[in-house]
């Protein structure tokens, strides 16, 4: 199962990728994301379901539309990619626990984590790719995500009686929002709603897993934002006043938190002789 699961998730992932690309391209110009089906955005073309197999068909097609050759871009492949392997990874991580689960309601929480986690993976992804395109992170993705979230983890509390779990998730959610909303209108052209909003999602995911995972993830967030804006600084991409979108630096500290929290917390108490 630790060798299967991964795999099937991993194709689920794949698939769920492909959707995510939809999402992307759609939610932020206020698209519906059933209907109307696929198509090319050059010359409207339906995508044909043998050129939808994801990361394979854009190969396949070289990454050119079958009907006018325009260019596909590579942000569509990697998107798949990036969704079948975090959702692999996460299945890898989580299989173990499934696994020494004794009872079926430890199970059916293990379960719950898990697609809490793949659920945060998801956004993730497709909040990554539309901040970085348009500077935004959609009401449509953010909200909804604190009542999946909510109920994805409440359920595995109450299967197991993890009180604590819940209580943190709840603590951490309020912290980050209300540090956000702080620093939101001390400096509005600094910090957006959006990531005041997505704040709150972040901080009910790393409170679940633990107060290590909130402190890091919430201080990694501005680690990787700074490292990233010096970057751009350097290579002149961008200057001081330049707008950088903060919400996949969030993203990626929160992910710091959930994958390393632990081990860096301990790391960092041990230089001061704290562990």
């Amino acid at each position: 199962m630790t060798v299967v699961m991964p795999l099937i998730v991993g194709v689920l992932g794949a698939a769920i990728g492909s959707f995510l690309n939809v999402v992307i391209h759609r939610v932020p110009r206020g698209l519906s994301v059933v209907s109307p089906p696929s198509a090319c955005p050059s010359c409207a073309a339906p995508i044909r379901p043998g050129d939808n197999i994801p990361v394979l068909s854009w190969l396949l097609l070289r990454g050119r539309c079958r009907s006018c050759a325009a260019p596909i871009a590579a942000r569509y492949a990697v998107v798949e990619l990036a969704t079948a392997l975090s959702f692999a990874g996460l299945a890898a991580l989580v299989a173990p626990r499934i696994l020494a689960a004794t009872t079926p309601a430890d199970v059916a929480a293990a379960v719950l984590e898990l697609v809490a986690l793949l659920w945060f993976a998801g956004i993730s992804i497709a909040l990554t790719a539309i901040d970085l395109e348009t500077h935004r992170l959609p009401d449509r993705i953010v909200l909804p995500s604190y009542a999946v979230l909510a109920v994805l983890l409440g359920s595995a509390a109450l299967l197991t009686g993890a009180g604590e779990a819940a209580g943190r998730a709840a603590a951490g959610a309020g912290i980050l929002f209300i540090f956000y909303l702080a620093l939101a209108l001390i400096s509005p052209r600094g910090m957006g709603m959006g990531d005041v909003k997505l704040a709150g999602v972040i901080g009910l995911v790393l409170g679940w897993v633990g107060w290590e995972a909130l402190a890091v993830g919430a201080l990694g967030a501005f680690l990787l934002g700074g490292l990233a804006a010096l970057v751009l600084i350097a290579a002149r991409r961008a200057r001081r006043t330049t707008g950088i979108p903060f919400g996949p630096w969030m993203l990626g500290g929160a992910w710091m938190g959930i994958l390393l929290g632990e081990p860096i917390a301990r790391g960092y108490l041990a230089l001061f002789g704290l562990d």
